[in-house]
């Protein structure tokens, strides 16, 4: 018998007060056919409600057209779980207004949490989160005052603190596959990302609860290959074949086939960056990178490293994106967690338990707060809730972290002129300040734990050595008390041996990183 349905008989078995696990990666692999399906049904009939949602990558555009933007609505949901918030303003605008309950965890470990819960397990014990906002010590993940519950706690094992996120039953499961046959068994071919929609399925099954599957396309019993089958249609309660408008590859484009492997492109067709701040960055991060390292590029900044490697012809790099994505380029904006010529794609907790066993030899973040002690903040800037993502699990087992950004931000604008830097006008805001607002990443833990950490702007690097934040370089062309010092809420330990930054950074031509 087959398990297709409609869009409104599958909306209809979702029950109110549910807790769904929904799939998807910032702009790839959503079940985009539900959230239109369920605001529909809730903007009609007040039907589901209070519900809870459950993701590790929060999935938008940055407006209310895509993603889980359509389910922003006061009374539809109850409490929101989620890891990355950037591009889901709906969402965030809720939860500051203390109108949901809402959590932010980190991304991967909510990708093995609905493994956990799959298996029955205690939930996720891991050192991942502490000394960071997540640790019950300072907000336990909660992200208003209307949230209660504790879903993180603290415990000792074999004297050694550890974390434990709590298991809950989940009880609907929202994914998406490319193929299914009639009995719900499910391959991935076009998508770009296969992400944790396995574990999301298991958990809701496991939990009693039911699997709702978007697809493009409804194929015969016993057509598919078993070996591409991704989702067994054992866990399959109800198949809505989705409209084309609502089954993009990613938000950036229907369909690339270069993202899943389809085709290999040439990459020297990627254009260089203009000589700006942001080359400046992306080229002084690139003079670290290691070519014998298992690389993780964060989202914002580090995407332009990429780009960098890619121009100065850096052979051999192994790059790697939370999604599942290992080898080719890492692309940008609402198809990031994406590759172009990947060498692999594996599913997001098997991605998780490498990064997070310390399998990443140098990570590349983004910089958007900087504190005196080499705190920083990327997850919550007041009403805009960034979320941490897979930035903790990433920086806090990395034995090499780099963080990149602009020194000023709001306006920042700067010329290159015979090998030195101008500020041409300063950013408005300032982002080396006294005490950052969350702690997305706690340089006391990576002081005990030995990383080696650095700091990298278009004007100053600063680099924290034996647990002292210290400017290390400065730009050539740079007033030191003018155009650093003055712009920092705190003076810095100065290096006794303060190097100018590398002339090639501030020149048009390549660099020659390749011949290093």
């Amino acid at each position: 018998m087959s398990k297709v349905i409609s869009l409104e008989q599958a909306v209809s078995m979702i029950p109110d007060g549910a807790t769904c696990g929904i799939g998807g990666f910032i702009g790839s692999g959503h079940p985009q056919e539900f959230s239109v399906g369920i605001e529909e049904s809730f903007l009609k009939s007040g039907h589901p409600n209070n519900l809870t949602m459950m993701f590790s990558a929060g999935i938008g555009d940055g407006t209310d057209k895509l993603g889980l933007n359509k389910l922003g609505h006061e009374g539809l949901l109850k409490r929101i779980i989620g890891g990355h918030w950037g591009l889901i303003p709906a969402l965030q605008k809720l939860v500051f207004e203390n109108k949901v309950e809402g959590y932010n965890l980190p991304l991967g470990t909510i990708s093995l949490l609905f493994r956990d819960i799959a298996g029955h397990r205690p939930g996720t014990i891991t050192k991942i989160g502490l000394k960071t906002f997540i640790d019950p010590r300072l907000e336990g993940a909660k992200m208003n005052e209307r949230t209660k519950e504790d879903l993180v706690e603290l415990m000792e094992i074999d004297g050694e603190e550890w974390l434990r996120y709590k298991p809950f039953p989940v009880n609907v499961a929202l994914i998406r596959a490319t193929y299914c046959d009639e009995d719900g068994n499910a391959t991935m071919d076009k998508e770009a990302a296969t992400l944790d929609s396995l574990s999301i399925a298991q958990a809701a099954k496991n939990s009693g609860g039911i699997v709702l599957l978007q697809v493009e396309k409804v194929v015969q019993n016993g057509t598919l290959d078993p070996r591409k089958v991704k989702i067994p249609g054992i866990y399959v309660d109800g198949i809505v074949v989705s409209r084309p408008e609502n089954h993009w590859q990613t938000y950036a484009g229907q369909y690339n086939p270069a993202l899943c492997g389809e085709v290999k492109v040439p990459v020297d067709s990627i254009a260089p960056m203009a000589l700006n701040e942001r080359k400046i960055i992306c080229r002084r991060a690139a003079m670290e990178l290691d070519p014998n390292a298992i690389i993780n590029l964060g989202i914002g900044m580090p995407e332009g490293i990429a780009n960098v490697a890619n121009e100065e012809g850096l052979p051999g790099l192994k790059l790697t994106v939370e999604a599942g994505g290992i080898g080719g380029v890492p692309m940008a904006g609402t198809a990031f967690g994406t590759c172009t010529n990947p060498d692999a794609i594996i599913d997001q907790p098997y991605q998780f338990d490498f990064y997070d066993g310390g399998g990443l030899g140098q990570a590349f973040l983004g910089l958007a707060e900087c504190d005196r002690f080499g705190n920083i903040n990327v997850s919550r800037f007041g009403p805009k809730i960034a979320g941490c993502g897979g930035f903790i699990n990433i920086t806090q087992t990395a034995p090499v972290v780099v963080y990149c950004g602009t020194f000023t931000a709001g306006g920042l604008k700067i010329s290159v002129e015979d090998g030195k830097l101008h500020i041409l006008q300063e950013g408005r805001v300032k982002k080396f300040i006294n005490d950052v607002e969350q702690i997305t990443f706690a340089a006391e833990y990576a002081t005990q734990t030995g990383q080696k950490v650095m700091y990298i702007t278009e004007r100053a690097v600063f680099e924290l050595l034996n647990g002292v934040l210290t400017l290390t370089e400065i730009a050539p062309g740079i007033d030191l008390e003018k155009d650093v010092l003055a712009h920092m809420e705190f003076k810095p330990v100065i290096a006794e041996d303060l190097k100018e930054m590398d002339a090639r950074l501030f020149a048009p031509e390549i660099m020659g990183l390749k011949e290093n």
